[in-house]
């Protein structure tokens, strides 16, 4: 599995991980699969062994709404196995998936008797605050620029096998959509989303223009969208 090292699973030592991988049980799962739905009594603890993974809410008039994309590397559904409530989300494959999971109380049992996993997973959380408020002074926006980050970073997983450059490093995305329609699907207005995109052109994350978005810099964009 390649991941960053800021990631859950790049943070565990080999005594960790296989102290997981001994409790867990590894799953595939399609493009369009639904891991969990929000909601869910589940509690069971999730880590993204491969694929991409979309995190979906739903709007005030119950709209589906991408508000992250999790990678290789990255846990999820922590927070109902730490308070033992419903789902917050939606968990749906982008491509082709391959995770290991593990019961709430297994992964709690864990957290306890080993430092290091406790102390990686307060890395995550202390690394998505520090990401949430990095976004507000740089991009001038909270949720609804991470909404439209989020919507981005998936249709750049989906067009990966696309246009590449030189280093093989930027994903070219081809759309037909105007601006207000990819506006209304990541629920912000055309204003917030041109701001959105503007603000990433003016940093060489990405390039516009009519019909195409080129992503530059896609591991950057991926993580502005956790």
């Amino acid at each position: 599995m390649d991941t960053g090292q800021d990631s859950f699973w790049g943070r565990l030592g080999p005594a960790e991980r296989k102290a997981i991988e001994s409790l867990a049980t590894r799953r595939g799962y399609r493009p369009g699969d639904f891991l969990c739905h929000e909601g869910d009594e589940t509690n069971h603890v999730i880590i993204v062994l491969s694929g991409s993974v979309r995190v979906l809410s739903h709007s005030i008039d119950d709209r589906a709404v991408v508000i992250g994309v999790r990678t290789p590397g990255d846990i999820i559904g922590e927070q109902a196995a730490l308070d033992n409530r419903p789902r917050s989300a939606t968990l749906q494959a982008v491509d082709e998936v391959e995770v290991i999971t593990l019961t709430g109380s297994r992964f709690a049992n864990l957290c306890q008797s080993h430092a290091r996993l406790s102390w990686a997973l307060l890395g995550v959380f202390s690394g998505r605050l520090r990401d949430m408020g990095r976004q507000r002074t740089e991009y001038g926006g909270g949720s609804a620029s991470r909404r439209v980050f989020a919507q981005l970073a998936e249709m750049a997983v989906q067009s990966r096998s696309g246009h590449t450059n030189g280093s093989g490093s930027a994903i070219e995305i081809r759309h037909r959509s105007t601006q207000q329609q990819l506006a209304a699907n990541a629920a912000t207005s055309r204003e917030s989303y041109a701001r959105a995109l503007r603000d990433l052109r003016e940093r060489g994350i990405i390039s516009t223009g009519r019909g195409w978005i080129l992503i530059h810099r896609p591991d950057e964009l991926q993580r502005l969208a956790r």
